[in-house]
């Protein structure tokens, strides 16, 4: 895995306009196949130290008009941040910090917050951390190579957990856990639990994959080769950015 370095300068950039140049690190892929154990050395606090992680109903995170309130996202990710005491540095309440529903309208189904906080091209290394609120799903989706090779990630679950899936055999009883949103075209089925401290990544380049979190959300740290946009696919075919 390579370490997270310096910080990206993107502060002043919107949020569409770092999706569109540092990519939507739909971080979540498995492969079982290549995984690892960091147990943490600490303990961590007891969930009940904090009270019981809030959850929300869909209609929490849509406007009026039906539009995605992007703020009342972010502020379901912040108070899951307390829950957890995770600490929310300054740059966490700027535009680097993104939300996303991926234009399905089903945010406490399908949907992420997110911060890049490196992703440098020239020497090919990116660091990003994950937010997901109970049940949340990033789509599945794969990277293909551009004029970069395709990015190859792993993902180390800090808090919370979290459902990974990769290609190839599909787990048993895996249907029930796919969200009815992806039933139809969900290609990786291959599901491996993560919890905190533990580590997995993809088994090959352009693997299909996707994670969702456990009923009591997740913060997850991926670190990963250079994130290219352009070679992001997502298998849903309504999803946008």
């Amino acid at each position: 895995m390579n370490d997270l370095g310096s910080a990206c300068a993107a502060c002043n950039l919107s949020r569409r306009d770092m999706l569109e140049r540092l990519g939507v690190a739909a971080a979540a892929s498995l492969s079982i196949l290549q995984t690892g154990c960091a147990r943490q050395t600490g303990k961590a606090k007891p969930m009940q130290a904090q009270g019981k992680l809030t959850t929300h109903t869909n209609d929490r995170f849509y406007k009026a008009d039906g539009t995605f309130d992007a703020a009342a996202a972010k502020e379901a990710y912040y108070e899951m941040m307390r829950h957890y005491d995770y600490p929310i540095p300054p740059r966490l309440r700027t535009e680097d910090f993104w939300v996303l529903d991926f234009g399905l309208g089903k945010f406490t189904e399908v949907g992420m917050g997110g911060i890049f906080w490196v992703n440098n091209k020239e020497h090919n290394y990116f660091g990003h951390e994950i937010y997901l609120l109970p049940g949340q799903m990033i789509p599945e989706h794969q990277h293909v190579a551009t004029d970069m090779p395709a990015k190859m990630e792993g993902w180390h679950v800090r808090y919370g957990w979290i459902y990974i899936y990769g290609e190839g055999e599909p787990t048993p009883g895996v249907e029930a856990r796919i969200p009815e949103s992806h039933k139809q075209c969900a290609v990786a089925r291959t599901e491996r639990i993560l919890k905190p401290g533990e580590v997995a990544g993809l088994a090959k380049p352009c693997e299909k994959h996707w994670m969702r979190a456990s009923d009591e959300g997740a913060i997850v740290s991926e670190y990963a080769t250079y994130h290219d946009m352009a070679g992001l696919r997502f298998s849903h075919p309504d999803v946008k950015l």
